[in-house]
């Protein structure tokens, strides 16, 4: 299975790698072409860096990309990735992918960024691997038009909002998997396992 990570200039892309080589048979690769990095047979858009320059980076291959992910390619969005799958961002300017409906917001806590363990509700995006903690770091979070989209929520202070987002085969997750443990690489398996088969 190729797995492509699209590279739009972020950081963290070492644990995240080596999250995803952890399931067998998966071949990681980096791509720093929006439409290059769609032909693959998982997307991932990693979760470290701001929307303005993602979006920027991602404009040349836009409408490649979304009508691969209309058609069926599977992707998982991490953190700043999710939020690439929305409309539009209040932190910078640049259109995101708009494959869910919604707009990007900065956090109304207190304290801001969240940084550290917070707990996944009611997640049931995968069968075979349900989160109920995950490792946060943001400021801004996914304002969803269509609530049937989430599959699991968090909160942090008064603030409520998506987790974790699902349609079809593309997930989008506000927490970073590849540093929530043994669970959050579970997670990433699992998602691998279900969109291969």
């Amino acid at each position: 299975m190729r797995v492509t990570l699209f590279d739009y200039g972020a950081g963290n892309l070492h644990s995240l790698t080596k999250a995803l080589a952890t399931e067998e048979g998966v071949d990681v690769r980096v791509e720093e072409s929006p439409a290059r990095a769609v032909d693959t047979d998982v997307l991932v858009l990693p979760g470290v860096g701001a929307f303005g320059s993602a979006a920027a980076r991602l404009a040349p291959g836009r409408d490649a990309m979304r009508s691969a992910l209309e058609k069926g390619l599977p992707c998982l969005g991490i953190c700043l990735g999710m939020q690439l799958l929305f409309d539009s961002s209040d932190e910078g300017e640049g259109a995101g992918l708009g494959y869910f409906a919604g707009r990007v917001t900065r956090l109304t806590s207190r304290r801001v960024p969240q940084i550290g363990w917070n707990q996944v509700e009611g997640d049931r995006t995968l069968s075979g691997a349900k989160l109920d903690t995950a490792y946060y770091a943001h400021s801004f979070v996914c304002r969803v038009e269509d609530t049937s989209v989430v599959t699991g929520w968090t909160t942090h202070e008064e603030d409520r909002f998506p987790a974790v987002v699902r349609r079809g085969r593309v997930v989008g997750v506000q927490f970073h998997p590849e540093k929530s443990s043994s669970s959050g690489v579970a997670f990433v398996r699992a998602f691998l396992r279900e969109v291969a088969s």
